[in-house]
């Protein structure tokens, strides 16, 4: 790098000498193992990357300054500058020096370059465009790392989202945040867990403090997490929307509907884009109906319950990812399929196409909380109409009835009939609709609401309700469902999307405020964008509660500090909602035909 820094990258290179060849970069702090001369990363064959190979390209995986076997200091979602002075770097500059190494450096490359990557390697990506050296021509970041306390993985609206976060610093991430004196190819240890049961585990750990002092003093931004409560310049920083400005490569973004870690950057990142680069020609979505990186995967048939009616992730590979890049790297094949916005919509199990997004046809439409939990497009009329429920910190609402270790991916479509038979969570549902209903693009929920605390969250749930007589036949070869046999999906309530909010940024994430117990406020914020058909002869149902767990931590319900709260700060609380004629919380809906 400019600044000497040495970063390891395995370079897998054509034997053919008869032509020049495009080059094709993943950067990752997840290492580019296996390490050593004619040991070779086995994905390039055993799965739809085969085809890259098949196109001869020159395929590239790079760790990350400070991570695995590249030297320098790892820095989470180190912040881009759009200005360098001399000697400064980012991962912009790391991404341009490399580029420029490798088309320098390699034989019989073609000088143009790709670059790609799901999850933190999106980020790389998003980071990569905004390098804009000459030679790099496409770039697709994947379920991209955004915005780490707004909507990806760590935080939702402020909400810490400890499940994710915790086990990413103590176990998945094979130590990640572990110092990194040196190159090594050895992970580090993990702390682990005594509990192997999620809800037990973080229940009985208690406080977010508790769960610091399991994962020790070592890792630097599990401290940064808990010493940034509210968003701050640290977090405004690291906003990867910011290194959009001025992309001169053909973007494609790609993500996931159902996809439990980074659904809101994939969304958000394409509309900054495609307001920072009005007169770009290709700033393209793609949308389907996955969970994390299933799009990368053989099967794309379905996600735990739910089916697609095809093969969805085969289809994207085979008409999006792969022209896409041989395109614009080759100067191979055609591009024409490959729209502004390629939309997934469930429950209508077809690929859409849009001008743009959200579409420019939507209508917001309003669903109005009614008493006796009805939910209705028309206002209230009833004088009084309020619910309320008693949120209980030490009985928190469960993201799904699973008994299980590992955070579920399946969660995302689950039925949600156990959350709908507690007294902490309400429930209001229309009437079966006589014509389909179809939703695409950002939900709004508008809650009037008073608490008997100072502070509470709120989780609104969106789920279409399936009739009571509906069986499915699974398309999906490797199912353990016997293809032959149709299983039972009759009432099932599936979770289209949810989301939380924390209740004391209602009015700023950057300057949160308490609550006045028993004062009336609204709380109204955005649930993320879906697409899914609701059909003919389904109900939509609305579920609200104030705890998510453990996916989300428990909010004390009392404006403390969060991550440094004691056992005695948390309490119960009762919270309104309210639904009549002068106060009528709603959800809003983005409507198309």
């Amino acid at each position: 790098m400019r600044d000497g820094v040495k970063l390891f990258t395995s370079v897998y290179i054509p034997t053919d000498k008869g032509e020049k060849h495009p080059i094709l970069i993943t950067r990752t702090p997840y290492s580019c193992a296996p390490y050593g001369a004619y040991k070779f990363d086995e994905t390039y064959w055993n799965s739809y990357k085969k085809n890259y190979a098949r196109e001869g390209y020159i395929v590239i995986k790079q760790d990350v300054r400070g991570r695995w076997m590249s030297e320098g200091s790892f820095v989470n979602v180190r912040p881009f500058k759009a200005v360098k002075k001399a000697g400064e770097i980012d991962e912009a500059s790391d991404a341009y020096d490399t580029i420029d190494w490798l088309i320098k450096n390699l034989e019989n490359n073609n000088g143009n370059v790709g670059v790609f990557g799901v999850s933190y390697p999106g980020f790389y990506s998003t980071m990569a465009a905004a390098s804009n050296h000459p030679a790099l021509k496409a770039v697709s970041p994947q379920a991209p790392v955004t915005n780490w306390f707004i909507g990806d993985d760590f935080h939702h609206n402020g909400a810490f989202f400890q499940m994710d976060a915790f086990d990413f610093y103590s176990a998945l991430g094979s130590g990640f945040g572990q110092p990194h004196p040196k190159p090594t190819a050895i992970p580090a240890n993990n702390v682990g867990y005594p509990i192997h049961d999620n809800y037990h585990f973080y229940l009985s750990t208690g406080t977010l403090s508790n769960l610091t002092k399991l994962l020790g003093d070592s890792v630097a931004f599990w401290k940064d997490l808990m010493s940034h409560p509210n968003y701050d310049t640290f977090w405004k920083a690291r906003d990867a929307r910011i290194a959009t400005s001025n992309l001169k490569p053909a973007m494609l973004w790609v993500g996931g509907l159902f996809d439990a870690e980074d659904n809101w950057g994939a969304w958000n990142a394409y509309k900054a884009a495609e307001e920072n680069n009005k007169e770009k020609d290709f700033n393209k979505l793609v949308m389907g109906p996955w969970y994390h990186g299933q799009w990368a995967n053989s099967n794309g048939t379905h996600l735990g319950n739910v089916e697609f009616g095809s093969n969805t992730s085969t289809w994207y590979q085979q008409n999006i990812e792969v022209p896409f890049f041989n395109y614009y790297l080759k100067g191979k094949g055609d591009i024409s399929k490959i729209k502004e916005a390629n939309i997934f919509i469930t429950g209508a199990n077809e690929w859409r196409e849009f001008p743009q997004w959200p579409p420019a046809e939507k209508q917001d439409k309003a669903l109005y909380l009614h008493d006796n939990g009805k939910l209705s497009w028309t206002p209230p009329t009833s004088a009084n109409g309020v619910s309320n429920y008693m949120s209980d910190p030490s009985k928190p609402v469960p993201y799904t009835e699973d008994v299980h270790f590992n955070r579920s991916r399946n969660y995302m479509t689950d039925d949600q009939r156990f959350a709908s038979r507690r007294p902490d969570v309400l429930v209001f549902q229309t009437d079966t609709l006589n014509e389909a209903v179809t939703v695409a693009g950002n939900v709004v929920a508008d809650l009037i609401t008073s608490i008997s605390t100072t502070d509470a969250d709120f989780v609104v749930k969106l789920i279409d309700v399936f009739p009571d007589y509906l069986s499915y036949t699974p398309v999906d070869i490797y199912s353990d469902k016997d293809p032959e046999n149709k299983y039972p999906m009759g009432g099932y309530q599936m979770l289209v999307h949810g989301e939380i909010f924390r209740g004391r940024f209602r009015k700023s994430y950057e300057k949160p405020e308490a609550f006045t117990p028993g004062k009336i406020d609204e709380v109204k914020y955005k649930l993320g964008d879906i697409a899914h058909m609701f059909k003919k002869g389904h109900r939509i149902m609305i579920q609200i509660q104030s705890s998510w767990f453990p996916l989300a931590d428990r909010n004390p319900q009392n404006f403390v500090d969060i991550y440094h709260a004691k056992e005695s700060d948390f309490q119960k609380a009762t919270i309104n909602i309210f639904h009549n004629k002068t106060r009528s919380s709603k959800i809003i809906l983005p409507i198309i035909k």
